[in-house]
């Protein structure tokens, strides 16, 4: 099942968020600030791709199954 677009955009906004609190947080916060931020994004990022993934793991296994009907 992917993500539903309301939950999509949700992420997409916290995403923008975060990269502006990055930009910020590079100037004036101690490196490990940025480091967390960073690591925040990239799980957003993994939410989304893994989501996509497990829809299109989903679908071969159903054909899968139907093939062997």
């Amino acid at each position: 099942m992917t993500l539903s677009k309301q939950v999509q955009d949700s992420l997409d906004e916290a995403t923008a968020s975060l990269r502006n609190a990055l930009a910020f947080a590079a100037r004036n916060e101690e490196v490990y600030v940025s480091k967390h931020i960073a690591d925040i994004m990239h799980s957003i990022d993994n939410i989304k791709h893994v989501t996509n993934l497990m829809a299109i793991s989903d679908k071969v296994m159903k054909q899968l199954e139907e093939e062997e009907d």
